[in-house]
């Protein structure tokens, strides 16, 4: 204890002491820097500058009118998917007959037919109406192409 008080009180003694310091040694606002001889250049009021109270305003004026914009146009619609003739053809003699499965292909040939079937059957690569058909003649042609390799000689 420091002169009858304990530490905690004297230390609120001492913040009270300095807070009355400084209410009374507080000067009136001024707008005026200390070293300038002259004051700033901005309005005030009531101890604000307009320019704080429209803090993004002073970027947008100096932007000048905002452009018209027009509204797109409206888009067309899509035309209806048409389907291509080969997806119309789904018979096991139809597709067996696109691949030309012969007795004298290999396994690179008919590996090479299956690749090719399927880049331009693949169900992914049509219109979703028409996927079904697609994946119809996929599935027929790797079951004829995958018969066909269980044939060849080994």
């Amino acid at each position: 204890m420091l002169f009858g008080q304990s530490i905690f009180q004297s230390v609120l003694e001492r913040l009270k002491e300095e807070e009355d310091a400084t209410v009374e040694s507080e000067e009136p606002v001024s707008h005026r820097v200390s070293g300038f001889a002259t004051g700033l250049a901005f309005d005030v009021m009531e101890g604000v500058s307009a320019a704080s109270q429209r803090v993004g305003q002073a970027y947008l004026d100096n932007l000048g009118p905002e452009p018209v914009v027009e509204a797109p146009p409206a888009p067309e619609p899509e035309p209806e998917p048409v389907m291509p003739d080969h997806l119309a053809r789904i018979a096991p003699e139809d597709v067996a007959a696109e691949l030309s499965i012969k007795s004298n292909d290999t396994q690179q040939t008919l590996n090479e037919k299956r690749r090719a079937f399927a880049k331009a059957n693949h169900p992914d690569g049509v219109a979703q109406p028409f996927r079904a058909n697609a994946n119809r003649r996929m599935m027929i042609a790797n079951l004829l192409i995958d018969e066909a390799v269980r044939r060849l000689p080994r």
